[in-house]
């Protein structure tokens, strides 16, 4: 029944880990910046994916309905808490050493922070599904799996703007930047494990295994 809120989480719940390419052409002042950044990104970066997995192990067909709630939920919060402490990794750091950097900062901390209330609106609504009446909590979580459908589709201008050009070339070579490996335990039993957010399978294109899903609770 967690099969398709697990798929949209994947498919974008970690905006900011797109970062790709490497170039030794920036100056020292923006790899400086994105050091600066990305060395308090990895552990926020590292509980987004810690949380995904979470919700990755609650895919089974047999998950009741509480257990999933609970995952999700607390999955829900920590991501939240990520993307509200990015936005200040990015807002202490000042802004970036190139054209149009202090806009592009503001741009990113105001999307940063937006995730982060989106991420904890979906945690209230999660705690609010209907646990006993398994046909409805699936209805549940496929109205929450569209709702993250829209917060990974919309309103990612500013991150990808972050993330590209000379700021983006530098902070690809932060290892800091990096996705982390999930630490939460084994794969999920579906066996999609804790995808790459770079690469990562659409909510479409597990669209019938998420329907079956839904119809067996």
């Amino acid at each position: 029944m967690n099969k398709k809120l697990a798929a949209a989480l994947s498919g974008g719940a970690v905006l900011v880990l797109t970062l790709s390419g490497c170039s030794d052409d920036s100056d020292n002042k923006v790899d400086d910046w994105a050091k600066k950044v990305c060395d308090q990104f990895q552990p926020q970066l590292q509980k987004i994916t810690n949380a995904n997995a979470s919700i990755q192990q609650q895919t089974a067909d047999n998950s009741k309905p509480a257990d999933v709630q609970k995952a999700d939920s607390a999955a829900f919060q920590q991501i939240s808490q990520a993307y509200k402490a990015l936005g200040v990794a990015v807002d202490s750091a000042g802004p970036p050493p190139v054209d149009d950097g202090e806009t592009t900062q503001k741009e990113a901390v105001k999307e940063l922070n937006a995730a982060s209330t989106a991420y904890a609106d979906l945690k209230t609504k999660v705690d609010a599904l209907e646990i006993k009446d398994q046909a409805k909590f699936a209805d549940g979580l496929k109205g929450i799996a569209d709702e993250l459908n829209k917060i990974s589709t919309s309103g990612d201008q500013a991150l990808k703007k972050l993330e590209s050009g000379e700021i983006g070339a530098a902070m690809s070579k932060q290892k800091g930047c990096q996705k982390p490996a999930a630490s939460t335990g084994p794969a999920s039993p579906s066996g999609s494990g804790a995808p790459d957010a770079g690469a990562a399978a659409s909510p479409a294109a597990s669209a019938s295994a998420s329907a079956s899903a839904e119809k067996k609770a």
